[in-house]
């Protein structure tokens, strides 16, 4: 029979040391002497926290600038359409809440994916000939950025990559980068109305691309596709087998000249996992109520892609149950006004604000056609003293008190993003304001030549 002896050896400040001696079938080996372990604190972050980065957030903490004391502060940089009161949600949709509040009926826990009964309800509520929907359609979600992290995370392994638009959204960069998954970046056409370069797009795609993200309308471009336009977008993804997550949390948030197309309703074969939300549309981004929309017609995605997603929702308890509750009465309660009106202040702003940046000498707005946003290219040539889109937009609040965001957030730089929900009167302050502040600080072709010879 074998036996083991351990012999335990060590005094004082010295660590103990293990004599350790193995016998077996009568013989002695001797294994030396091993350094016991001294506990020690070694708490280090995590590599996904360190992966994770937010290029919005270390820019603009980064800028460490005062706005001009003598003017007060207009912030045209927050995508958040409540900041300034003036497009408050509807009555309705508060009703909603309150009912559910006062029926004590939504106070525990619900399914990780939502409460079947609001699954329907989205379900019905988005479901069209051209792409029906069920409830075991609908992941409910905590707001539409956790849809696009399980929508990522179903989709793609570390190591693959996925193909996101640049100007983009930085959420998506953040959510992957973080989960070890490869970002390229495809472009999208200014003199175009930031339709898609599909040469480009498509020489992207190799054995390792996992999903095509598509923006529209989008952040930060205000852009919305043509039905043609988002048909040659599929084409590209149906050539490429690649599925298509779509962020459609600004859908039929477009101006009246224009039509939004869900891009699932276009689809004959291509599986689009499509995110969307209560955030933008109806005005409550805090309530933190989103979805992930399933369109697999060809079954192409079939059991795995759906058990993945359930699969993932576990991880949290879903989102807010009282928001759940009132979803049906929301969805279907809410009238068109509040949606025409909401459109029509956005619209009157948009069009106020390209109007008056268009007649900036150095300024080149694009004209929006939907969601809360334009994108202004800087004629850097004609602002030789600043470096780059940062510097400029750093200058426009310490001089100006009005914060753009510098587009270098968005992977584009020598452009801002100007955010189209602020009341009227600050809208047109606001653009008084940078127009000063260029001509203060613009130069002729004559003169940036100077100025770059005295350099």
């Amino acid at each position: 029979m074998d036996s083991y002896l351990i012999q335990v050896n060590g005094h004082g400040d010295h660590a103990p040391m293990l004599d350790v001696h193995l016998k077996t079938n009568g013989n002695s080996i001797s294994l030396g002497k091993v350094k016991g372990r001294k506990p020690r604190w070694a708490v280090r972050a995590s590599e996904m926290s360190k992966k994770t980065f937010n290029p919005v957030r270390a820019i603009v903490d980064s800028m460490k600038v005062e706005p001009n004391p003598k003017k007060a502060m207009i912030s045209l940089s927050l995508g958040d359409p409540t900041v300034f009161g003036n497009l408050p949600t509807n009555d309705e949709v508060t009703l909603a809440v309150k009912e559910v509040l006062d029926s004590g009926r939504y106070n525990g826990y619900a399914p990780s994916v939502g409460y079947p009964s609001c699954r329907e309800a989205v379900a019905a509520y988005y479901s069209c000939p051209e792409a029906p929907l069920e409830a075991q359609d609908v992941i409910l979600t905590s707001g539409c950025s956790q849809a696009i992290e399980l929508a990522l995370a179903v989709l793609a392994n570390p190591g693959q990559n996925i193909l996101v638009p640049r100007p983009g959204f930085s959420l998506y960069k953040t959510l992957a980068l973080s989960m070890g998954i490869e970002v390229k970046l495809y472009n999208l056409l200014p003199e175009k109305a930031w339709e898609i370069d599909l040469k480009h797009l498509e020489s992207l795609v190799d054995e390792k691309t996992a999903c095509l993200i598509v923006n529209n309308p989008s952040n930060p471009c205000g852009s919305v596709f043509s039905k043609s336009h988002l048909q040659k977008i599929l084409a590209v993804a149906s050539r490429q087998c690649v599925p298509i997550l779509a962020d459609e949390i600004y859908g039929d948030m477009v101006f009246a000249d224009c039509k939004y197309e869900p891009i699932a309703t276009l689809s004959t074969n291509v599986p689009i996992l499509s995110c969307g939300g209560l955030a933008k549309r109806w005005l409550v981004p805090g309530w933190r109520m989103g979805w992930i929309l399933i369109h697999d017609r060809r079954d192409i995605f079939g059991n795995e892609i759906r058990d993945g997603l359930v699969r993932l929702s576990q991880r949290i308890l879903g989102p807010c149950t009282i928001v759940q509750g009132a979803l049906e009465h929301i969805l279907h309660r809410t009238p068109p006004e509040f949606y025409h009106n909401t459109l029509s202040i956005l619209k009157s702003n948009a069009d106020l604000c390209y109007t008056a940046l268009s007649a900036i000498p150095g300024l080149q707005p694009v004209r929006p056609a939907g969601a809360m946003y334009l994108m202004v290219e800087i004629e850097m040539e004609h602002f030789p003293e600043f470096e780059n889109d940062v510097e400029f937009t750093e200058r426009l609040i310490s001089e100006q008190s009005v914060f753009c965001l510098p587009a270098t957030c968005f992977e584009y730089p020598n452009f801002f993003r100007v955010v189209i929900t602020v009341p009227e009167e600050m809208m047109l302050e606001a653009c008084s304001r940078i127009q000063e502040f260029c001509e203060m600080h613009y130069q002729g072709a004559e003169g940036a030549q100077d100025l770059e010879c005295d350099k």
